[in-house]
């Protein structure tokens, strides 16, 4: 294996569970995160010296992430596809508190508008500062504010509307 790709695998290695959650926490799929994950480090790849050069290739995955998740729902041949009979689904009574409370917020994440989610996501998931959520998403530190804001504030409020779990 080349230096290159043991750069690459190295890098992989370290950053992908990162990026594998910050693109299931914005599409709300896994499967379509590992699409986008999957995309994202295959152009990665494709600039792997130059990037690994200039420095910093983890914020330069993770925009990649974020902007294959953007782009991935524009695309009218990667849109969901409804399905006539839905796949039984676990009773409630099956979920451990812990992971009921988990599934609303991230239904009520899937509620927020994609440059919304992905504002939370970045500064409240992955913790990055509102400069960095700006430098990833490509934005103004004013608009991470703002769409940080109105987010939390559509989340508390699908949160609130529904019931808790009988514990």
């Amino acid at each position: 294996m080349s230096e290159r790709d043991q750069a690459f695998v190295e890098f992989v290695e370290t950053a992908n569970p990162s990026l594998r959650r910050t693109a299931y926490l914005i599409s709300g799929d896994r499967d379509k995160a590992d699409d986008i994950v999957q995309d994202a480090l295959y152009r990665l790849y494709l600039h792997w010296p130059k990037i690994h050069r200039v420095g910093n290739p983890f914020a330069y995955a993770r925009r990649m992430v974020v902007n294959a998740a953007y782009d991935g729902g524009r695309r009218p041949w990667r849109r969901e596809v409804t399905i006539a009979d839905v796949p039984d689904r676990p009773a409630s009574e099956d979920f451990t508190a812990g992971h009921a409370r988990r599934d609303e917020v991230l239904d009520a994440l899937r509620t927020l508008a994609p440059r919304q989610r992905a504002c939370v996501v970045l500064r409240y998931y992955e913790d990055l500062s509102v400069e960095q959520t700006a430098e990833v998403l490509g934005c103004s530190e004013g608009t991470v504010k703002s769409q940080a804001s109105r987010g939390l504030d559509t989340l508390r409020q699908a949160m609130t509307r529904r019931p808790s779990p009988a514990l």
